[in-house]
């Protein structure tokens, strides 16, 4: 016969487990996008423009945020969790946000910003015409490299939306 204090505790921890495991697949997904990106640019050797760049700052947060929530969830504060996944979620839907506007400026959907330039050559150098002439400009609305017609900002609307689902998910889940 089993033990109905076993029991009770074994149902509180897998009403636990989405709160668990939503943040944890979050930080999982946003340190692969950032190290998939990081590929790209250290060893394929595509620069990022800016947007690129700030891109990339949902998942910084979201890496470590998740594991926090993680453990938060796991002490067993739902409360203060799911509090915490809301706040992933906004997160990865900024992240959304910011990819899905890249990825239109890329497809000429809408004008991007006036920015988008390569890295200013350094003050007080000796030939600005020079370098001003071999800077590269990296530009927000081509895409470098596509894959099944998407670039590499398309891919991350999916990311981002899907790290935003999983994260509703963790929330909703009781």
């Amino acid at each position: 016969m089993p033990n109905p204090d076993m029991s009770s505790l074994d149902a509180t921890a897998g009403a636990r487990r989405p709160l668990v495991l939503a943040p944890l697949i979050i930080a999982a997904g946003a340190a692969a996008t950032l190290a998939g990106a990081w590929f790209f640019q250290l060893v394929i050797g595509l620069a990022p423009c800016p947007l690129c760049l700030e891109q990339r700052l949902p998942y910084y947060a979201a890496v470590p945020l998740g594991l926090v929530v993680a453990l938060v969830a796991r002490q067993g504060h739902a409360g203060l969790a799911r509090l915490g996944l809301a706040l992933l979620g906004l997160l990865m839907l900024v992240g959304f946000g910011l990819a899905l506007y890249h990825a239109g400026v890329e497809w000429h959907w809408w004008q991007g910003p006036t920015a988008c330039s390569g890295a200013a050559p350094a003050a007080g150098s000796a030939n600005l015409l020079q370098d001003l002439q071999q800077a590269r400009v990296v530009r927000c609305d081509e895409a470098p490299w596509r894959f099944l017609g998407l670039s590499l900002a398309g891919w991350n609307v999916l990311i981002a939306a899907t790290l935003t689902l999983v994260a509703v998910w963790g929330v909703r889940r009781r």
